[in-house]
């Protein structure tokens, strides 16, 4: 595992050098990547020296957004999945091979069986092109109760869900962009979590939840920073997940009101030195 910054999540706007800049400043070991810009910057260059900007920074591609509205309408995603194999090949080649994206846990007018069957189908378009260039998927699933409430029907929620989705579609490369705050306020367990296979957690996503909030009535975009008030076991998480196997980018997605107003350097700072606590009362430093 290695921890990653993704400039976008701690509200930093950043290109490829400045994000890479960010990271080696304030001790990161990845970025969470632009694949367009990464794209982009293959055909002007090559791929080799694209990967050349990450070997002599020490600093580690982490994955990409999901870049296409997979929610699109058909004819409209039918065009736009054209588009799939530029920017999975231009992951392959600089060796960053995960992707992800989220998904809704309601619908307003689509029961689940019916949901269900449409996201296999949408998604099982995407991860056969993902296949083709050695690419796996990570669908994050969306806990909190309160995102739930007053819509017509539910729809997937949980780690166990998701991962069924990702069975249902049945190629192979399709696991969970886990969050720990999903994880809790869906009432996730770390004896869950260790029977995953390390090989269906594509992306992770870490913070904690604000202090004297019952689970049932957090708030999405009310987080706090890794390990800043121990209601999540963000501990026991992280140790967890090295334990079952996993190799990949830990990324915060704080939402952070104490990053806000902060020059781009100091929020990295603090969001990697909050990050890096934890890391070490995991039992991961060294």
């Amino acid at each position: 595992m290695f921890t990653c910054l993704s400039p976008g999540a701690i509200g930093i706007g950043a290109d490829l050098a400045k994000a890479i800049d960010l990271a080696k400043a304030t001790g990161f070991e990845g970025v969470e990547l632009s694949i367009g810009e990464i794209a982009n910057l293959i055909e002007q260059e090559s791929a080799e020296a694209v990967k050349a900007r990450f070997e002599e920074s020490g600093i580690r591609p982490g994955g990409w957004g999901l870049p296409l509205d997979w929610r699109a309408p058909e004819e409209a995603f039918q065009e736009q999945i054209k588009s799939l194999p530029r920017f999975a090949n231009a992951g392959q080649s600089i060796g960053c091979t995960r992707t992800c994206t989220w998904i809704l846990p309601f619908s307003d007018d689509t029961p689940l069986e019916e949901n269900i069957e449409w996201h296999v189908k949408r998604f099982g378009a995407i991860a056969r092109v993902l296949k083709d260039y050695g690419c796996s998927i990570g669908l994050e699933f969306i806990g909190p109760k309160t995102l739930r409430a007053g819509h017509q029907y539910e729809f997937i929620y949980t780690m166990k869900g998701m991962l069924d989705l990702g069975d249902r579609i049945g190629t192979g490369n399709v696991g969970l962009l886990l969050d720990c705050w999903h994880w809790y306020t869906s009432g996730g367990t770390l004896e869950a979590l260790g029977r995953v296979r390390p090989e269906r957690v594509v992306y992770v996503h870490v913070n904690d939840a604000p202090a004297g909030v019952p689970v049932d009535e957090q708030i999405d975009n009310i987080r706090c920073l890794p390990g800043e008030t121990g209601v999540i076991d963000l501990v026991g998480f992280l140790r967890l997940l090295k334990a079952i196997g996993y190799d990949g980018p830990i990324t915060p997605e704080p939402f952070s009101k104490k990053l806000s107003g902060l020059a781009p350097i100091e929020a990295a700072r603090m969001t990697a030195e909050a990050l890096q606590d934890v890391w070490r009362k995991a039992g991961l430093a060294g």
